[in-house]
């Protein structure tokens, strides 16, 4: 991607897209789908690329759409995304992710809040977290596993990014405009943040989202089920050994919640070719175009 600079204020903004300088900051408040640089003075300097977004949002808004229906377009148009410089993003994306890791592993909190200001910048809060949290996430787990790096080093970077998804997941509000979605570790599992991003995807795009994290006591999870009655519920599991006691969990749960939709997330899933045919409907994967499928599928 091209160096973007930061130009235009937002006056200049609303002149030019005939927009309300109001509207411009209820958008980046709610939906956080464009989030301008800050100059010296505190106020929003916007890039080209910000406009081309803004110019894509209106249009659709002017064609009827919510702009919450707008965003949720947007993000799941990889064309727009990606296209005329799918390559130059990529590398942008992949070289920021590298960035940062380096940061997190040199315990340099504040350039790795520098450089995490400066993605969400340029990029959506979802892309973010997809292609920069994701791959961050993927390599810390290699590298504590090869021993290259120790547990001190591995939790670092996994509580900095669990703090940032968390505020993430906080600011954006519950529309309620689709059904709700409960959001669990499996047994015996401590690893969350994968599941936390699931919950930032789920959550922009509608859904009534209930976030338990790590596992529930044995027990406890059927009565949050009888309590809030969701439509979905969705369990990560991201250690090996803990595929049986999901895979049982999951046919418990079927057997006393008939009408209830189950998801399995991890990549731990991608290591098991051999995975009893029976569960394979259950998977969502680990990509975004993967989840979509999944939930169009039972929509």
């Amino acid at each position: 991607m091209q160096n973007q600079k930061a130009k235009y204020n937002i006056k200049a903004v609303s002149q030019m897209l005939n927009i309300q300088a109001g509207t411009l900051r209820a958008w980046e408040r709610r939906y956080q789908i464009i989030q301008p640089v800050r100059n010296e003075a505190g106020h929003r300097i916007y890039t080209d690329e910000h406009l081309h977004t803004l110019k894509w949002l209106i249009n659709k808004v002017n064609k009827g759409f919510t702009i919450s229906q707008a965003i949720a377009l947007l993000e799941n148009n990889d064309e727009f995304q990606i296209a005329p410089q799918k390559k130059e993003e990529r590398n942008h994306l992949e070289v920021t992710g590298d960035d940062l890791l380096q940061c997190l592993l040199s315990f340099d909190e504040r350039s790795a809040q520098l450089k995490l200001e400066e993605a969400f910048s340029l990029f959506s809060p979802e892309t973010v977290a997809m292609y920069i949290f994701s791959p961050i996430l993927v390599e810390t787990g290699n590298l504590w596993e090869s021993k290259q790096i120790t547990s001190a080093h591995e939790n670092f970077v996994s509580n900095f990014l669990r703090f940032r998804i968390g505020m993430m997941l906080l600011s954006i509000p519950t529309i309620g405009d689709k059904q709700k979605a409960l959001l669990v570790c499996g047994p015996n599992e401590h690893h969350e943040l994968g599941l936390m991003i699931f919950a930032l995807f789920l959550k922009r795009r509608g859904y009534d989202v209930v976030y338990l994290g790590q596992s529930p006591a044995s027990g406890d999870l059927e009565i949050v089920i009888d309590e809030i009655k969701p439509e979905f519920i969705f369990l990560s599991c991201t250690i090996k050994k803990n595929i049986p006691l999901a895979t049982r969990l999951v046919e418990s749960l079927e057997e006393q919640f008939p009408t209830l939709e189950i998801g399995l997330g991890g990549y731990v899933y991608e290591t098991m070719p051999e995975l009893n045919k029976r569960f394979k409907k259950y998977i969502v994967g680990n990509t975004k175009s993967s989840w979509e499928d999944w939930l169009n599928a039972r929509s």
